[in-house]
């Protein structure tokens, strides 16, 4: 295929595949509404200002922007839809108690997230305001396990990390910067951390931010190593507090029907700038990345004009949908092409009853479909009646 057809890491949504990803959503959605979680639906653009404001900013380099040919401003195509959800409880619903929005559409993303990952993914996912405390956590990390459950996801790894652990520890160096410490956590760049904390003294602090990378694994052995390696500072004690109180809860054990393992990743500094307490993500087998993130991000709200605590997730739909085993096409009616009212009228009853009605085009007979026609409408002692499909031998 001619490379310049689409760009690198964009691809066209084929017929099976595209079934599978809406079927999956109107599931997905479906069940947000269960629990509470109204459907929003911000815009694609927008000024580039709403979109990284506050702590957006960390999406700066995944977002695409142009120039708005009416006011001249910058514009930005959306690399994430959490900010948007944000601004709209903020800004536009402006509601006194607990807020719960749900999405699902598509971003765009100036490079790919991964080796097989598309520019374009599909996000779905929810958001709770307006609660502060881990019940919320709770319920937002209940609905990504219920999420893959229902796409037929069987076993799932939930990492749990809190940017106050990271962010703490270098609050006591102010001679390193975040914009250079927080990636070489982030990619457990151990000789990368090595060597830029060379140029600081030996501390507790300093072999503290040392050892972050390694801190990942099951619960009780990282806390054991964290207590051991890690300063005795209020903030680190609360982070770890809350993480050992989510990971032992018995709501998040029976969340779902599924095989859940929970691990800790205190070395877990992704969207630094924009997350604010608790982190999050999802690994099931067969995908290399995570197939869900989030976690509390209470500082975005600010930017609009209203502090609100926050916390949700989002799911990259399409390659949730890909989990989905292969489904067989979708039994359908034949039908002949007639100027027939009686055939019209037959056709479309059908079709109200939910039924797929396929009519054949004069020359087309032969043809297959993306449809399996089990049965045809054939005309019958004047009158149009279904019966079983007769295939001709060949």
């Amino acid at each position: 295929m001619p490379r310049w057809l689409l760009p690198e890491s964009i691809s066209d949504i084929l017929p099976s595949e595209a079934r599978r990803i809406e079927m999956l959503r109107r599931r997905l959605l479906d069940l947000y509404r269960t629990y509470g979680y109204e459907l929003v639906m911000p815009p694609m653009i927008e000024y580039i200002e709403s979109l990284l404001t506050g702590s957006g900013h960390d999406l700066d380099l995944k977002t695409f922007k142009l120039i708005d040919q009416l006011s001249g401003r910058t514009m930005g195509v959306r690399a994430d839809i959490t900010p948007q959800v944000a601004r709209i409880d903020s800004h536009l619903l402006d509601r006194a108690g607990i807020t719960r929005l749900c999405y699902a559409a598509n971003v765009l993303h100036t490079r790919a997230s991964g080796p097989l990952s598309t520019r374009e993914p599909l996000q779905i996912g929810a958001e709770l305001y307006g609660h502060p405390g881990l019940e919320a956590d709770l319920e937002v990390i209940e609905l990504l396990l219920q999420s893959l459950q229902l796409a037929g996801v069987s076993r799932v790894r939930i990492d749990l990390g809190h940017v106050d652990v990271v962010r703490t520890l270098l609050a006591q160096l102010p001679q390193l910067s975040e914009d250079e410490v927080f990636p070489l956590i982030q990619s457990k760049d151990s000789p990368g951390l090595a060597e830029l904390l060379a140029t600081v003294p030996d501390s507790p602090i300093r072999r503290a931010l040392m050892a972050l990378p390694g801190l990942l694994g099951p619960l009780d052995e990282v806390l054991d190593r964290a207590a051991a390696c890690l300063p005795d500072l209020p903030a680190v004690r609360q982070a770890l507090r809350q993480l050992q109180q989510l990971a032992e809860s018995p709501l998040l054990a029976s969340a779902a029907s599924l095989d859940v393992e929970v691990a800790l990743d205190l070395g877990d500094a992704r969207g630094y700038r924009y997350h604010s307490g608790v982190i999050f993500a999802a690994y099931v087998d067969g995908l290399p990345n995570a197939i869900g993130r989030g976690g509390r991000y209470d500082n975005v709200g600010v930017a609009f004009g209203r502090a609100r605590a926050a916390t949700g997730f989002s799911i990259e739909l399409r390659e949730l949908a890909g989990l989905l085993p292969a489904h067989e096409p979708s039994l359908a009616i034949r039908a002949p092409w007639a100027i027939d009212d009686q055939l019209t009228a037959a056709v479309r009853a059908l079709r109200g009853a939910g039924e797929i009605v396929v009519q054949v085009l004069p020359g087309h007979e032969h043809e297959e479909q993306e449809f399996h026609c089990d049965r045809e409408l054939a005309k019958q002692d004047g009158r149009w009646i279904i019966r079983p499909l007769r295939r001709q031998s060949t």
